[in-house]
């Protein structure tokens, strides 16, 4: 196992559980040092991820997403920009505690699943569609995480918030329910272009658009899920709870479909699934 790469990873996940701790910290105590030092520390989080993630395809001399670890580091990258863009434009900074905490879950487990050493792409990943795929998939993973921790928070503070909190809120108002539709249709967009996207590339790669592979089937159950807040937000009059509620079906089903294909017959011959 490569001693720097576990250093790197450890550090990536100590700087975002000090991000998480001053996050928390705001809503405890208003304070311009924490607001400062909780953006200080998951920036430079971020940036040692993408030091990872560039040192590593250096080394490898190829994209780092084939393997979990790998996936992992990325996933946090694209969480904590997502968050970063949230923060930057809506001052939204009640979503930073679940933001930073995600990022310490994703990096703890990567810090469980460290390869023991770099693994070559077979064939089929040796393509122009790999990056695109993947980098797209995973800022749509990101931004339905921030949708689904905004879901959990609207569920238990269904009406706007309204504080005198400027560490905290945009002005003196925040719309959850406003916030998780945007980050929704966003992360939908994203899951719509990279299902496109793999389709191009399973043309290319195998001949065939769709071969209904576990993973595959399941990022369209995940995209159907999404396409059904969609409907029911514009034609069914849903509103609120009910729709926090699928935000939270479809996070759960992402989830199954990044780490619980393993668990499926015909996975271990599935190209798309990590081992």
């Amino acid at each position: 196992m490569n001693q720097s790469a576990v250093t790197l990873t450890a550090i990536s996940t100590g700087f975002y559980l000090l991000a998480a701790i001053f996050y928390g910290s705001l809503w405890v105590k208003s304070s311009r040092l924490s607001r400062l030092l909780s953006i200080v520390f998951l920036s430079i989080g971020l940036l040692n991820n993408f030091f990872q993630l560039f040192s590593r395809w250096v080394e490898a001399g190829q994209p780092p997403f084939k393997t979990l670890f790998e996936s992992l580091i990325l996933l946090a990258a694209c969480i904590a920009v997502v968050y970063l863009v949230v923060e930057l434009f809506f001052k939204a900074r009640v979503l930073g505690l679940p933001a930073a905490l995600g990022c310490v879950l994703v990096m703890g487990y990567a810090l469980i699943r460290e390869d023991k050493e770099v693994v070559s792409l077979p064939p089929a990943l040796q393509s122009g569609w790999f990056v695109p795929h993947v980098v797209v998939y995973f800022f749509g993973y990101a931004s339905l995480f921030i949708a689904s921790a905004a879901s959990l928070l609207y569920l238990f503070r269904p009406n706007p918030i309204r504080m005198a909190r400027p560490d905290l809120i945009a002005d003196d108002v925040i719309d959850l329910e406003s916030l998780l539709d945007g980050a929704v249709r966003f992360g939908f967009t994203l899951l719509t272009v990279g299902l496109l996207v793999g389709a191009a590339w399973a043309k290319d790669a195998w001949g065939d658009y769709w071969v209904w592979d576990p993973k595959e089937t399941w990022s369209l159950v995940s995209w159907l899920l999404f396409l059904a807040y969609l409907h029911f937000s514009y034609l069914g009059g849903w509103r609120g709870r009910r729709l926090a509620i699928l935000v939270l079906v479809g996070f759960a089903a992402i989830v199954f479909t990044y780490l619980g294909m393993g668990l499926l017959p015909g996975a271990d011959q599935s190209a798309h699934v990590y081992q």
